[in-house]
């Protein structure tokens, strides 16, 4: 079982944002050539619609052995789109932020959850060139100073400072990994002294408004025989330079 929101719901959210806010847009979409980028392409597609030939104009695709996407960033350029999905993991993302940057292309910029840590993306690609990037949230960025005081927050605090002092506490892989040993945690701990794969996987499949570290107020995980699926809400954020600003509503693919 997956455990972050899966990509084609989070694609088709994106989609929906941008019918909504760019009725006009003309999208180019960068992804990785793989099933996770071939699920984020079918999802934006499927979020588009019946309007998918009015919006998304320009796909191109990487290899993970590509050294760089240089390429293929003037391609999508080149299209004249003036809406970027960038769908990459974070060391061609930021490459693609920055590439965006140095040819003075100012698009609508929407970035994969997956690529949107501070440390691991934004800042490689350069904070400035990152200014006004939207992504969807589920998690309480480390970055953001209006959790400093959430008790959650301080929690995975003080164990990163106790057991991973070495770790950068703004890079949003460590509270990601916290909350998901947290779920895992809660599963095991509801298996009792049963410890067997069938109940752990019946465990696993009957989370019901599960709440654990981390996540973004609003959103909770719930799972059923017929779905595998523990997150599918988000929020959206803005980057203002420094961190991720939350706006709007929690979503969902069905209620966005």
């Amino acid at each position: 079982m997956g455990w972050q929101p899966d990509y084609a719901t989070e694609a088709a959210i994106y989609a929906k944002h941008i019918m909504a806010n760019h009725p006009n847009g003309k999208v180019a979409m960068l992804y990785q050539n793989d099933d996770s980028g071939k699920d984020y392409l079918n999802g934006f597609i499927a979020g588009f619609g019946a309007q998918k030939d009015k919006f998304l104009i320009k796909t191109a695709s990487y290899e993970v052995t590509d050294p760089t996407v240089d390429s293929q960033i003037i391609q999508l350029k080149d299209s004249g789109a003036d809406v970027f999905f960038n769908d990459a993991a974070p060391k061609a993302a930021a490459q693609a932020i920055r590439k965006v940057a140095d040819l003075g292309w100012k698009p609508a910029h929407y970035l994969a959850n997956v690529a949107a840590s501070v440390a691991s993306t934004l800042k490689p690609a350069g904070l400035e060139n990152s200014k006004g990037i939207i992504t969807a949230a589920y998690l309480k960025d480390p970055t953001d100073p209006q959790w400093a005081n959430a008790p959650d927050f301080l929690e995975w605090k003080a164990w990163m400072e106790k057991y991973n002092p070495q770790g950068n506490q703004s890079d949003a892989s460590y509270t990601y990994a916290y909350s998901v040993s947290a779920t895992m945690r809660y599963v095991l701990t509801q298996c009792g002294n049963t410890l067997t794969r069938d109940n752990l996987m019946k465990q696993a499949a009957s989370m019901k408004k599960l709440v654990v570290p981390i996540l973004l107020p609003g959103i909770s995980i719930n799972t059923s025989p017929t779905d595998f699926y523990p997150i599918q809400a988000v929020q959206l954020a803005r980057f203002d330079g420094e961190t991720w600003r939350l706006f709007g509503d929690v979503l969902s693919n069905e209620g966005s």
